[in-house]
């Protein structure tokens, strides 16, 4: 394999772990969590391509580029494990999410919840966006400032309740925003025990919050007709007529309402603030949308707006959702002449390669064009973009994500041209999903 290779040659040698020290090793750990970018980019300058750490008895292994992602999310004999990997780290918050699972067994859980994500189902959800969309929008002040972080959030939770669980939460929907808030912090705590009152205990009780949620409702989703997501897990069936077990269903619930609102909230966070620092690309989004003459976004002119694309994809490329993709090694396997055994905690790094030299023209820079037929950076290597993870564990909702950004952004730029204060620069938080510590301030203009 040009990329690495999984299986054993006699050139390869072990790779040892370098040698930092007890407080090199906590300054390395700490900023792996807070500036996972600035880290990799440290770590790779310094040592190359192939790192690996000792944490007590654990080996860490970072890997750096478009070869690692390839043949991490390819995954050749199953020499990594998902599972493994995300068990540590959310395990005890979302045990048994799709991403949290491997080899067969992902492969039947995904297979049974695409029904959800077919062409038609995708219809419908687009059906049901479009008018909560344009009254969230055209509800917002005439013109003054606003928080858009958590304005983001509210509505892609009161999506993620009306089309994937075919309901208003209502009264509870503070409740369940702030259990998701609690349960994606508690994800990655600071402090790995569930002492009462630290951030983790915290998040389990929030993730019991979200099971006494689902769990009533299970049995009527199970009887009825309805096509919300929910509704057709709770009857989705394989070929010989099982289908998921209670547990399972809330497993996937509350992990996929965790992806669906968090991730698709930080995306679309960073796309208003490329745009609020560029304004001409508002300009040029309009221009595209006018020359379209749509009253609406369908599934069929979903495709159509091409310079969108190329905006969302350049937002995602500077801020993955994702800033790290850890796996486990089930086995030892060879990558650039280096072996790297069993057990290991793999780690690579899409916001690093994001930034690579090697496969973008002035990373630093926010250009979408890079995105277009002309300069196509993103095709100089398959593996060069992934904030939507992939091989068999890719993003089972991306079109969804993306169908609800565009309808998102396509409504707010009907209505208002959008700001950020002169010379503020979005502070971010890069773990566990990337987000503005402050929330980010815009100020917008009614047209």
């Amino acid at each position: 394999m040009s990329f690495g290779n999984a299986a054993m040659t006699n050139i390869a040698k072990p790779i040892e772990p370098i040698q930092t020290g007890l407080l090199k090793t906590m300054r390395y750990m700490k900023r792996s969590y807070n500036n996972p970018l600035e880290h990799g980019q440290d770590l790779r300058r310094e040592y190359g391509n192939v790192v690996m750490q000792k944490a007590g008895k654990m080996r860490i292994v970072h890997l750096f580029g478009a070869n690692a992602h390839k043949l991490c999310l390819l995954n050749p004999n199953q020499t990594f494990s998902n599972k493994k990997a995300w068990d540590m780290i959310i395990g005890r918050i979302f045990p048994n999410g799709l991403m949290l699972r491997d080899g067969d067994d992902h492969r039947y859980h995904r297979r049974l919840m695409q029904a959800g994500f077919k062409s038609k189902a995708m219809q419908g959800y687009l059906g049901q966006m479009i008018p909560q969309v344009k009254a969230a929008v055209a509800g917002w002040s005439s013109q003054g400032d606003k928080l858009v972080y958590p304005t983001f959030k509210q509505m892609t939770l009161d999506l993620a309740a009306s089309i994937f669980l075919g309901m208003n939460l209502g009264d509870d929907a503070d409740k369940i925003n702030t259990a998701f808030e609690t349960a994606v912090a508690a994800s990655m705590p600071r402090i790995p025990f569930a002492f009462p009152g630290t951030l983790l205990w915290r998040g389990i009780k929030a993730r019991e919050t979200m099971c006494d949620f689902f769990l009533p409702m299970i049995p009527t989703r199970r009887d009825g007709d309805g096509q919300d997501l929910f509704s057709l897990l709770c009857k989705a069936k394989d070929e010989e007529g099982a289908g998921y077990t209670d547990q399972e269903i809330v497993d996937h619930m509350i992990f996929l309402m965790m992806a669906a609102h968090d991730t698709t909230t930080s995306t679309l966070t960073s796309t208003v603030y490329s745009l609020a620092k560029n304004p001409q690309w508002q300009d040029r989004l309009v221009a595209e949308m006018n020359s379209l003459d749509l009253e609406n976004l369908t599934t069929e002119t979903l495709s159509s707006t091409t310079e969108i694309d190329w905006v969302i994809k350049e937002a995602l490329r500077m801020y993955p959702p994702l800033s790290t993709l850890p796996k486990m090694s089930n086995t030892a396997f060879e990558y650039e002449g280096h072996l790297i055994p069993a057990g290991a905690l793999v780690i690579t790094y899409p916001i690093h390669t994001h930034y690579m030299s090697e496969y973008w023209d002035n990373p630093e820079t926010f250009d979408p064009t890079r995105f277009s037929p002309a300069k196509a950076e993103h095709k100089r290597h398959d593996y060069s973009w992934v904030p939507f993870s992939g091989g068999a564990h890719m993003c089972i909702g991306l079109h969804f994500a993306n169908m609800q950004i565009k309808l998102v952004l396509f409504e707010m730029l009907k209505n208002y041209t959008w700001q950020v204060a002169e010379g503020y620069e979005m502070p971010v938080q890069q773990s566990p999903i990337s987000k503005p510590k402050d929330d980010l301030p815009v100020t917008f203009v009614t047209k």
